[in-house]
């Protein structure tokens, strides 16, 4: 069997641990569900109404993304062992290097001016954020995610009012746009908890998926509160939009009337309890949350005994950078730059091409091309300077 063919020795080899294909897998399913939220035909989510669940792929599918990104930093700096202080100066350089040229890449993606937010920019810079808490335990980095859940988006919502919707390129990039990132450092934060716990064991990912449904139905249950309540709309725009307020009056004399217009009162409720994709609200970050701890669980518990189903999703998400800026590439291919289309046909067609793509390159040539690029990049930021 030592020279067994590469589609052998991979069917045979793939996915085995260290390695966890569980996480593989759900990274797959994250990438193909941003896919669909970029370019399928979705409707209103109904449980009732199986035709409407594709929906489901709406905001949630970065989420999952996000909380996976945590998930694998716990795992690349020391999994369920706390990193050694001596050696955090190395990690910090690896993570900054591996920020960098993620960012680099999604700035490239951005130029291909396709309408898709590019989540890569903001992915890059979690690499440095993280840094503070490499060395925070289980119990304190859930406690951070859930101070930044609760607090995070209310208060956010809160500057953002009594200051009379502030403007400009570093706060619409890191607090107000759609990548908030207290939404989203809060969402790494709990990836890294669960990373930091043995993740690959049956027994965390039962626990999991239990605490994934709980908080699932806690944020879905507060946001349909909400539009009960006529406290928030059926829309699913950030609640920390940053509309400049150029034109209005301005100065001490008028603030009262503009403060009394921006309401920050509401906008508090409306942070709270926001559900919708991308609304940056505690329910969503609590109901789309919870939906990805019980779907990276559920990918961990079937992984095993599904092993074979499951391997061309696991080439998929082992090369997750790559099979995201293949995608966004073959929209400006197909329509052209600045185009906008949908298309559920198309959305089949890249899934499907992204699946055989993955595995054939996993079989034969191993890690993802821009992967390999990630690496190095994080490798030669870490090295020791020659003298």
């Amino acid at each position: 069997m030592i020279n067994a063919l590469p589609p052998v020795r991979w069917f045979r080899e793939f996915g085995r641990p260290p390695r966890i294909l569980g996480l593989d897998v759900a990274r797959a399913l994250a990438i193909l569900g941003m896919v669909g939220a970029h370019i399928g035909e979705t409707d209103s989510f109904d449980w009732f109404e199986p035709s409407t669940w594709t929906s489901l792929v709406n905001g949630r599918s970065s989420i999952l993304f996000a909380v996976l990104a945590g998930v694998s930093i716990a795992l690349m700096t020391g999994r369920s062992t706390l990193p050694e202080r001596e050696r955090i100066p190395g990690i910090r350089l690896n993570l900054i290097g591996r920020g960098a040229v993620i960012f680099v890449i999604g700035l490239a993606l951005e130029m291909l001016n396709t309408p898709i937010a590019i989540i890569l920019t903001l992915y890059g810079l979690l690499y440095v954020a993280v840094i503070p808490f490499l060395r925070w335990r289980p119990w304190q980095l859930l406690t951070g995610a859930v101070v930044l859940a609760l607090l995070g988006p209310a208060l956010l919502a809160f500057l953002n009012a009594v200051m009379l919707h502030p403007f400009g390129s570093g706060i619409g990039f890191v607090l107000y746009g759609t990548y908030p990132i207290t939404v989203w450092l809060a969402l790494v934060l709990g990836g890294m908890a669960l990373g930091r716990l043995r993740v690959e064991r049956v027994h965390t990912a039962v626990i999991a998926l239990g605490v994934g449904v709980g908080l699932a139905v806690v944020g879905d249950g507060l946001g349909a509160i909400g539009q009960g309540a006529g406290i928030v709309g059926s829309s699913s725009g950030s609640i920390t939009g940053s509309d400049s307020l150029l034109g209005a009056p301005t100065g001490w004399g008028d603030y009262p009337q503009a403060l009394a217009e921006t309401d920050p009162l509401g906008a508090v409720l409306t942070a709270v309890f926001a559900a919708g994709p991308h609304s940056g609200g505690t329910a969503e970050i609590l109901g789309s949350g919870g939906f990805a701890l019980a779907v990276i669980a559920l990918c961990l518990l079937l992984s095993r005994p599904l092993r074979w189903v499951a391997l061309p999703l696991g080439a998929l998400g082992s090369m997750p950078l790559t099979a995201y800026s293949a995608h966004v590439l073959s929209i400006v291919v197909i329509g052209g730059p600045g185009t906008f289309f949908s298309s559920n046909a198309f959305w089949a067609a890249t899934a499907v091409g992204l699946l055989l793509a993955t595995t054939v390159w996993s079989m034969f040539l191993g890690r993802g091309p821009l992967e390999r690029l990630v690496g190095r990049g994080a490798a030669a930021m870490a090295a020791v300077p020659r003298r």
